[in-house]
């Protein structure tokens, strides 16, 4: 199977406080895939095994090509609205572009496919610690003031329902003005948070889980010991769906080729996979149908943030961890160590047989990738 997407875009902090860049990482050079899986067919990871067996396991995973970080496409800085926290948030669009916010709430899109940007609306409140979900248009629409259509539906994270102007919910929409116009431009629409931010019962909500469902119609949204809401794009009516949220944390994919989504799971970040196409209003919470880890950690490795998966296209997705090396066994700070490490991971999933006949999904890792990086100098934070 071939990949729907040649790049992957990085972005990645600068040496100068602040600085950040979008760089375009080729597939065709870097490659995550072999030609066959390995042992030609595909294969369920074994977790269990001797301790031997998997600290060679673990050995054989670091032994991995470095990635040289591309040119960059663009150089951003984040405004002085708050030096505390001078980065660009950074969210995906379609292959090659990506929204930019700063922490007064203005925004660009980038495209590196047509080494533009464009500026967009400013949004009504800044958001801190922002989520996003981008819905493409179906319509082939004029792209002068860029895009190509769609909308991005801007959330934060964590929020507090007794302070009112912490629950601004957000839509960047790109759409004609009105009927008279020709072409079409961005406009920020300002929403109503899902019901249970009107509830003063919890001093602070925190979104664990995001994907959107029903072919693209919806966005849903679970809220951590709340419950799960839907949002229907065209009305901006909420809809709760049940007092349970996501197996996932952080955000969901959909995959077409395999009518399933797919995420890091909630209890250990692995990647999984649900069906969420039957959830109305279901008493049960979705289950996982399957949950694989593609790479093993060296012991006393750190996470830095939360992993990112891409969907490259046909059952095809790469895993972004993004980790630091410099802490031992014991807890200490080991100096000549002391790296940010990414490290991306091509992986597969295709549904296959089982030895009595029964279909079930399989996943096999290709190859990884690392960057790694000392203090001051490049890292990359986000891949999308």
């Amino acid at each position: 199977m071939g990949l729907t997407r040649r790049f992957l875009s990085l972005i990645v902090d600068n040496r100068s406080l602040g600085a950040q860049s979008l760089r375009c990482m080729d597939l065709t050079r870097h490659k995550l895939f072999n030609t066959t899986p390995p042992d030609g067919n595909l294969r369920k990871n074994k977790p269990n095994g001797t301790l031997l067996q998997n600290k060679q396991a673990t050995a054989a995973t670091f032994k991995m090509d470095n990635i040289s970080l591309p040119k960059p496409s663009f150089y951003m800085r984040a405004s002085d609205f708050d030096l505390r926290d001078p980065h660009m948030h950074c969210f995906p669009a379609v292959e090659r572009r990506v929204f930019c916010l700063d922490r007064a709430g203005r925004g660009f899109l980038l495209e590196a496919d047509t080494s533009r940007m464009v500026m967009l609306p400013h949004l009504h409140k800044p958001k801190l610690e922002p989520i996003s979900l981008y819905i493409p248009c179906d319509d082939l629409l004029d792209d002068l003031d860029g895009g190509g259509g769609g909308s991005l539906f801007i959330m934060d994270r964590v929020t507090k329902p007794e302070l009112e102007a912490d629950c601004k919910f957000e839509a960047l929409v790109y759409r004609k003005p009105s009927s008279n116009f020709l072409s079409c431009s961005w406009d920020c629409d300002l929403l109503l948070p899902p019901p249970c931010f009107h509830d003063t019962i919890h001093s602070c909500l925190e979104i664990s889980s995001y994907a959107v469902v029903k072919g693209g119609s919806q966005i849903c949204i679970s809220v951590d010991g709340v419950g799960t809401y839907c949002l229907d794009i065209v009305s901006y009516a909420w809809s709760e769906v049940g007092k349970w949220t996501l197996p996932f944390r952080c955000k969901v994919e959909y995959v077409p080729e395999l009518k399933l989504w797919f995420g890091f799971s909630a209890k250990d970040q692995h990647l999984a996979a649900a069906n969420l196409s039957t959830m109305d209003y279901h008493e049960s919470q979705p289950q996982l149908l399957e949950s694989w880890k593609e790479v093993g950690l060296p012991q006393g490795w750190q996470q830095l943030q939360d992993p990112q998966l891409v969907n490259l296209g046909s059952g095809r997705f790469c895993i972004a961890r993004f980790l630091h090396t410099g802490t031992t066994n014991s807890g200490c700070v080991d100096e000549s160590s002391n790296q940010n490490v990414t490290v991306l991971t091509g992986v597969e999933v295709a549904i296959a047989r089982d030895f009595c006949g029964r279909l079930k999904l399989d996943m096999v890792k290709h190859k990884s990738r690392c960057h790694k990086s000392n203090c001051g100098e490049e890292t990359i934070t986000a891949v999308f």
